[in-house]
C-alpha cells in the first residue's frame, strides 16, 4: 500500500491547509510536488506527495475559475483577480507557461490588524491626520506592503470623518465603511487601469486614495498631482529604502520635468515606510523590519536639490521625530534575539557597517 499523497479534488482544500498552518503563498505547477510559502519558505506541502501533471493542475484551474477569468486567460494566457471561497480571500494568479497550467495564490488574511498589532511606530500616526501630501509604502514582493497599507486606512476609517477610495489589482482586504465613507475599486474588473481609475477618482470627492500599486509614469504623475491638489494620496512602491523610492519616483519623468517634480515631492510627500518580513531565529514566523522618512525642512530641501545620496545621514540624526534607518531596526531585531546575524547582515544597505557592528570579521 503506498504512502504517497494524492492530488486533492480541488484548489479550495489545498488553501484550507494554508490558512491552518499560517502561510503566505501555495503554488500549484505541473511537474511538480504542491508547495506553500511558509515564514518566507517555499517548500512542498507534503515530501510524500504526488507529482502534478499538466492534464490535472488544468483541471485543478478550470473546475474554480469563473467564467469571465477562464476566458481572459484562454485568451491572454495569463489571469489574476481576487478568489473568495468563502472561508477567506485569496489573490489567484493563473498562466499558461510551457510546460501547462500553472497557479499561485497568496493567502489574505481576512481580520484587517491594527497598526499595533503589526507593531507599527507611532510616528506613523501623525501622518494619517494631514488632509493632502503623499504617503508611500515600499518592499519587496511578499514584504507586508498590502497589509500595512490596509491596516493604516482602517486608521483612517475609524478616526477620521472622510470620503476613501481604494484602487487595488486586486481587491485584497474589505473595508466596511466605519466613520468614513469607503468607495472599493479592482482595476480591470470596475475600471482599465490605475490611472484611469485615478482620473476619476479625482471627480468623486474623495479625501484619501489608495492606490495599489504605482506602476507606470502616468500613474505617478497624476497621484502627485492629486497629492498636491488637496488629496492625501497612499500608495506602494517595489522599492527597498527611503532613497531608491525617491530616485524611482524621479527617474520615472523626462529630464525637462524632473526640476518641477522634484519641487512637488518635496512638497507634497508626507512619509515613506520601507519594510521586509525577516524569517524569526527560532522558526516561529516572520519579524517586521522597517524604514520609516518623516519629511521634513532638511528632507524637503534634499528631495528638491535632487540629493537624496544625502537622507540616509538626515534620517539617522532625525530620531526625534520617529524617523528609522532599515539597518537599525534590523540590529534592534537582532539584538531583541529576535532574528539572527546573518539575516540581518543579508538584509542590510551598508553591509561594511553591519559586518562590523554585527562583530563579524
Amino acid at each position: 500500500m503506498s504512502d504517497t499523497v494524492p492530488v486533492l479534488d480541488h484548489v479550495d482544500e489545498y488553501l484550507r491547509l494554508a490558512q491552518q498552518y499560517n502561510c503566505s503563498d501555495v503554488h500549484i505547477a505541473p511537474f511538480c510536488k504542491p508547495k506553500w510559502r511558509r515564514f518566507g519558505l517555499l517548500q512542498p506541502i507534503w515530501e510524500n506527495a504526488e507529482v502534478l501533471t499538466p492534464e490535472q493542475t488544468e483541471h485543478l484551474a478550470r473546475v474554480y475559475l469563473p467564467e469571465p477569468e477562464l476566458r481572459r486567460l484562454e485568451e491572454r494566457g495569463d489571469v489574476d483577480f481576487a478568489y473568495d471561497p468563502g472561508f477567506g480571500r485569496f489573490r489567484a494568479s493563473v498562466v499558461k507557461q510551457r510546460l501547462g497550467w500553472e497557479m499561485v495564490f497568496r493567502v489574505i488574511s481576512t481580520n484587517l490588524k491594527t497598526m499595533e498589532e503589526l507593531g507599527l511606530p507611532e510616528a506613523i500616526k501623525p501622518l494619517l491626520q494631514y488632509h493632502n501630501g503623499l504617503i508611500l509604502v515600499t518592499g519587496a514582493v511578499g514584504s507586508g506592503k498590502s497589509t500595512t497599507l490596509a491596516s493604516l486606512i482602517n486608521q483612517i476609517n475609524i478616526e477620521r470623518h472622510d470620503h476613501i477610495i481604494t484602487l487595488e489589482d486586486p481587491i485584497e482586504f474589505v473595508f466596511d465603511s466605519k466613520n468614513c465613507h469607503v468607495n472599493q475599486r479592482e482595476i480591470h474588473t470596475h475600471t482599465d487601469s490605475f490611472a484611469a481609475a485615478l482620473r476619476a477618482a479625482l471627480r468623486e470627492d474623495p479625501d484619501i486614495i489608495m492606490v495599489g500599486e504605482m506602476r507606470d509614469l502616468e500613474t505617478i504623475s497624476l497621484a502627485i498631482t492629486a497629492a498636491e491638489t488637496g488629496h492625501l494620496v497612499l500608495a506602494t512602491l517595489h522599492t527597498g529604502s527611503a532613497a531608491r523610492t525617491l530616485d524611482r519616483v524621479l527617474d520615472v519623468f523626462p529630464n525637462e520635468q524632473r526640476e518641477q517634480i522634484r519641487i512637488m515631492v518635496g512638497e507634497s510627500l508626507r512619509g515613506i515606510i520601507s519594510q521586509q518580513l525577516v524569517p524569526k531565529k527560532d522558526g516561529s514566523g516572520r519579524a517586521l523590519a522597517l524604514e520609516l522618512l518623516v519629511n521634513t525642512p532638511a528632507v524637503s530641501a534634499t528631495i528638491r536639490d535632487g540629493k537624496t545620496f544625502m537622507l540616509p545621514g538626515i534620517m539617522q540624526t532625525g530620531k526625534n521625530v520617529g524617523m528609522v534607518l532599515m539597518d537599525d531596526s534590523l540590529m534592534s531585531l537582532y539584538h531583541s534575539g529576535e532574528i539572527t546575524a546573518d539575516e540581518a547582515l543579508a538584509r542590510s544597505t551598508d553591509r561594511a557597517t553591519m559586518r562590523r557592528n554585527l562583530g563579524m570579521s
